[in-house]
């Protein structure tokens, strides 16, 4: 049998419930911000899914939506009153013989700037929700930092030629003491290519040595050769080398806030390099990449989860927005038009469209689970 298969049917007993839990709470706060903004604007929803496909339970509340969790969980949908299917297709036939008190509570004849705010309120969830969960994080475990242990030294840099070698410890910058890697680089740079007393400890001696911070060869995320004014030193990457720091709620919801954006920045930059053939698509995670770092965070205790709850919310509402029909983003781009012709696309061209953006999604779908299945030590 084909070894990530293998690896899957050995690891679903213990790593399923953590799959299943996180992508239903990501996949619940995005529909339950299409939900709330369509109730604001008086949408009758008649269903809430989490999941696709049939049931297994369901109920119907006051208002008269029903209420499900269906078997295939890669997903879920809001379905309006007036609308044909989960992707929010304006049934066609039914508008036609709706009654004036009908057309009140029907999405189709809702003004172009709610129905846009509808659509938008399922990715900004997502993005409230990171923000909470990472603000959560670093206000209550601390945000990970790692510490002055050096990991790697590049070569011919500045640390190099003054002899710090992999293991040493920095311990302080021009008499200011030092515990934590991100402390480092504002110390050097503040002293604007003079030298700086750099104490090192190795083994139980210190050295204090005279380095002068230069130019150096790195690489950005995406192995991209950059040049970095600096020691040239990066610090250890192993699990134990992390301090968490905590910060106050305010300073946490700073720091979320720019995680989140960082993320999303990340991702634009990564698509926009693969668009221009500057990168491959090998990073695409599908459902089973997902349920394999699923299986990591969770080893890691309820924080790992937790994190990565809020790192796929940031890309459920990422892609979400992608201008592709279909998704959230392709019902924008079609009111977008909407707002500029001063009358909706024609049923063909809509059709013709989702037709399109279905076979995208799907594309990538299946694309994304080929990157699992051939990805070696997936689990």
């Amino acid at each position: 049998m084909f070894a990530p298969l293998q690896n899957l049917l050995a690891w679903l007993p213990l790593g399923l419930p953590a799959f299943l839990f996180v992508v239903t709470v990501v996949v619940f706060f995005h529909e339950l911000g299409h939900f709330a903004m369509a109730r604001a604007f008086g949408v009758r929803v008649e269903t809430f899914s989490i999941g696709f496909g049939p049931a297994i339970v369901h109920w119907v509340d006051r208002k008269g939506t029903q209420w499900k969790i269906s078997w295939i969980p890669l997903g879920g949908y809001v379905k309006f009153f007036g609308d044909m299917s989960a992707a929010s297709t304006p049934d066609r036939e039914q508008i036609q013989n709706m009654t004036a008190a009908e057309r009140a509570e029907a999405f189709p004849f809702k003004p172009l700037y709610q129905r846009a705010l509808v659509v938008l309120a399922g990715p900004l969830a997502n993005f409230v929700l990171a923000i909470a969960v990472f603000t959560g994080l670093f206000a209550t475990v601390g945000a990970p930092v790692p510490s002055t242990i050096v990991g790697n030294v590049v070569a011919h840099s500045a640390a190099a030629d003054a002899g710090i070698r992999p293991g040493d410890k920095i311990v302080s910058v021009d008499g200011k003491p030092v515990k934590l890697f991100d402390q480092l680089l504002p110390l050097v740079q503040k002293a604007k290519g003079k030298a700086v007393a750099v104490d090192v400890l190795r083994g139980s001696k210190i050295n204090t040595l005279a380095i002068v911070p230069r130019k150096f060869q790195s690489q950005n995320f995406f192995g991209d050769p950059v040049s970095v004014v600096g020691l040239g030193i990066g610090p250890l990457d192993d699990p134990r080398n992390l301090t968490y720091v905590r910060f106050s709620p305010p300073t946490a919801l700073y720091l979320a806030a720019g995680e989140t954006w960082a993320r999303v920045d990340l991702t634009l930059t990564y698509v926009g390099r693969i668009l221009l053939g500057r990168s491959d698509t090998s990073q695409l995670r599908g459902p089973i990449g997902i349920a394999g770092i699923t299986k990591k965070q969770a080893s890691e205790g309820p924080s790992g989860l937790v994190l990565l709850i809020a790192v796929l919310s940031v890309s459920i509402g990422l892609v979400n927005l992608f201008p592709i029909p279909i998704l959230d983003g392709g019902h924008l781009l079609y009111y977008a038009c909407e707002a500029v012709l001063g009358r909706p696309l024609g049923e063909r061209a809509q059709d013709v469209g989702f037709r399109l953006g279905l076979a995208v999604v799907l594309g990538l779908f299946f694309l994304a689970t080929w990157n699992d299945l051939v990805r070696p030590n997936l689990f």
